[in-house]
């Protein structure tokens, strides 16, 4: 894990949760990784709050009965209950969703989300979410706006000027931010899976697909696994997986999985044209969860690349780091701008990643 990288006490019961929420762990084990009686309660509701976990939190505590503070448990208790009321809000607004887009004929995944949380932990109501991801192909961008103006959605960012603004932003960027105007649900609208075309440029609406039960008698179409795994890492790494959540998501994802499966993914991933956010995803994962821990000779192979362990090192400072969001403090974007460029080699693809950066640039001066 690298011995710069210090974990509390506060984060290795958070991790331990997630894991318990996948993995479904033993209290003994979870006693023995994170000293209990250590622990300060506040700063754990305060960790898991900002990693966007307490679902995963309450499970994990409620799971193996773990002697909780009345305040701390009642907090968490809320919190898992008011993720569970506004997923289960989410599925009914996916339903009309998907019926709208399949009517016009609009090809539509969904991405993270309600298709995740119940793929990573069965459970897709123990996941938090803020909003709805949508993929679509980009030549079906306007009608796919035009359904959800009809819908009661309203272009947030960037501002609703109409006319080509809207199209010349996905040109720079990878997503478009919708809200709602009575409920406030917001969607995230894409119409590519990474900002830089020379990752995974070929996962796209038209991917190979799966369809995942959610509950109620839903099932929303969402990327196969090999493009899931894919995409998941290139999406991690592009905020340098700062939440807990992410990587929770991730590991869920890949937990139980043979030796054999994992090789598979990660190689797959490679030709998919994810790069290094594959390599970092998976040793980030095995840092905290010990994904790699049945495929050692995997994780020596990542860990023999330089780059790699730089990626590692770095996104496990920042995930153990302060709770504070990156763009409040000074310098704390810096990491998402610079290691982009290790993701792949060669002069191509840094022109690429500088492109893409100087057109996200331009969109947030033009929003």
């Amino acid at each position: 894990m690298g011995r710069a990288v210090q974990l509390s006490e506060e984060f290795r019961l958070a991790i331990e949760c997630c894991r318990q929420s996948f993995a479904n762990c033993d209290a003994a084990g979870i006693s023995h990784t994170a000293k209990i009686g250590s622990i300060d309660w506040s700063r754990f509701q305060q960790l898991v709050r900002f990693h966007r976990i307490e679902g995963l939190a309450w499970n994990g505590l409620e799971s193996i009965q773990i002697d909780t503070p009345g305040k701390v448990q009642g907090a968490l208790l809320a919190a898992a209950k008011k993720t569970a009321g506004h997923n289960l809000r989410t599925s009914v607004e996916c339903r009309e969703l998907l019926g709208r887009f399949d009517r016009a004929a609009i090809p539509v995944l969904f991405l993270k989300g309600l298709t995740l949380g119940a793929l990573a932990y069965g459970d897709p109501a123990l996941k938090s979410a803020i909003d709805i991801d949508l993929l679509i192909d980009p030549a079906d961008l306007g009608r796919a706006a035009n359904e959800l103006r009809a819908t009661g959605y309203q272009l947030v960012v960037p501002s609703d000027r109409g006319g080509e603004a809207l199209f010349a932003w996905h040109r720079r960027s990878k997503e478009s931010v919708w809200l709602h105007n009575q409920t406030g649900t917001q969607i995230d609208l894409h119409t590519r899976t990474a900002d830089n075309p020379r990752l995974i440029p070929d996962i796209k609406v038209h991917s190979p697909r799966q369809s995942v039960e959610i509950g109620g008698g839903l099932s929303l179409p969402t990327l196969a696994e090999d493009e899931l795994f894919a995409y998941l890492a290139v999406h991690g790494t592009a905020t340098v997986w700062f939440r807990l959540k992410g990587i929770s998501d991730f590991a869920g994802l890949v937990h139980g999985k043979e030796i054999d499966e994992i090789g598979h993914l990660y190689r797959r991933s490679q030709l998919l044209g994810a790069g290094r956010t594959a390599a970092q995803a998976l040793l980030l994962g095995d840092a905290l969860f010990g994904t790699l821990g049945q495929h050692p000779s995997l994780r020596d192979e990542l860990l023999r690349d330089r780059a790699n362990r730089i990626l590692l090192g770095t996104a496990l400072r920042r995930i153990s780091g302060s709770i504070i969001e990156p763009t409040e403090h000074l310098f704390g974007t810096w990491p998402m701008h610079w290691t982009p460029f290790l993701f792949r080699s060669g002069g191509a693809y840094w022109l690429s990643e500088l492109s893409a950066q100087g057109g996200r640039l331009i969109n947030r001066l033009r929003a």
